[in-house]
């Protein structure tokens, strides 16, 4: 595929390719970092400096289920601290199955098919999560 590029090309093709896809990883860990700062101390289970560890290659494939789950206990418990009915669980199904779909993209064949399932996924825990996020704006009820 390469064959007709020099290593310049190829470096630059590998360089572009890098950027498109950090600066919606980046945008997405900061949605979850206000998302966590939005919930009060005592309602986090996890820090929001925390999402950051995404970052860390082949970490990150594991981390992502603990940051999924632990996002999912804040909001659970902010929720109930401010008594706003939301699910038990905010995210965790979608989150994990996000998660889950992204490991199996390593499995020959079917890898195609959980790569634009997992990121379809991954867009849709995106935009819940920023949801839940925007009603954490609102101020607790005194």
């Amino acid at each position: 595929m390469f064959e007709n590029y020099g290593s310049g090309e190829i470096f630059l093709i590998s360089l572009i390719s890098f950027i498109v896809i950090l600066i919606p990883a980046i945008f997405y860990l900061l949605t979850l970092q206000k998302t966590l700062e939005r919930c009060s101390p005592e309602s986090r289970t996890t820090s929001p400096g925390s999402v950051w560890l995404m970052l860390i290659p082949l970490f990150n494939l594991v981390w992502q289920f603990i940051l999924v789950i632990r996002i999912s206990s804040s909001l659970h418990n902010e929720f109930s601290k401010r008594n706003m009915i939301e699910e038990p669980e905010p995210g965790k199904a979608l989150g994990l199955a996000y998660c889950i779909l992204g490991v199996c993209s390593v499995i020959p064949i079917l890898g195609i098919l959980t790569s634009i399932t997992s990121l379809i996924c991954w867009i849709i825990y995106w935009v819940k999560i920023s949801g839940y996020s925007n009603k954490l704006i609102q101020p607790m009820p005194v």
